[in-house]
């Protein structure tokens, strides 16, 4: 593991990921994935490989280390169809924030994200720059099944579940887009560093989208 800070700010977050950049591009074998999160990133390794030869690796990595600003990255609008069945959740997040849904709307839509890294599932992106006054905890019991594409919030982060899983995230909405593509996962709708916008469409729009 590789510590950068305790923070979670867009700073380390362009260190994460210029770090796990280079260690993709100079990887040797035995590394079997580097995971990027908040501000540290997790190699992991085979286990016929001793973790002394992957410290010294990773520490000539870390000495050769320099920062490199990223220069391109993706801004996505995600559509969403905001509450009733598509988003199930939406009236607990009022419940807890003292907002009406009209206001939670305005305000989860009126952010400034960034997909600090992907991760829990295959394709799940961890989405900063939520408004903090619609920090929700999560759900007590998990549900069993999310359906794909439902926005979501908990705590102070807000995701979207790119295919059907468990999950215990308050669920405020639903988009129609594919955001992951899981037989090529390089070509997926978001990735790590996308910008992000999230826009309130109608049912109508919703499956217009769906069925294009």
């Amino acid at each position: 593991m590789v510590k950068f800070g305790d923070d979670i700010s867009e700073d380390l977050h362009q260190q994460v990921f210029s770090f796990s950049n280079q260690l993709l591009q100079q990887s040797f074998n035995g590394i079997k994935n580097v995971h990027p999160g908040y501000n540290s990133v997790l190699v992991t390794f085979d286990k016929n490989i001793s973790s002394d030869t992957v410290l010294e690796k990773v520490q000539q990595y870390w000495g050769e280390f320099q920062e490199q600003k990223q220069e391109k990255y993706n801004r996505v609008e995600i559509p969403v169809l905001y509450g009733a069945k598509y988003g199930p959740d939406l009236d607990r997040v009022c419940e807890y924030t003292g907002l009406s849904s009209d206001e939670v709307i305005k305000r989860h839509t009126a952010g400034n994200y960034l997909v600090y890294f992907i991760g829990f599932s295959p394709g799940f992106p961890y989405i900063g720059g939520m408004d903090e006054t619609l920090a929700t905890p999560r759900l007590d019991t998990p549900r069993k099944k999310v359906p794909l594409g439902s926005v979501a919030v908990a705590n102070n982060q807000t995701g979207i579940y790119p295919i059907e899983s468990p999950g215990g995230w308050n669920l405020i909405g639903r988009t129609p887009l594919p955001i992951f593509n899981i037989n090529d996962p390089e070509n997926s709708l978001v990735d790590i560093g996308d910008k992000l916008h999230f826009c309130s469409i109608s049912q109508d729009e919703f499956y217009q989208m769906k069925g294009k």
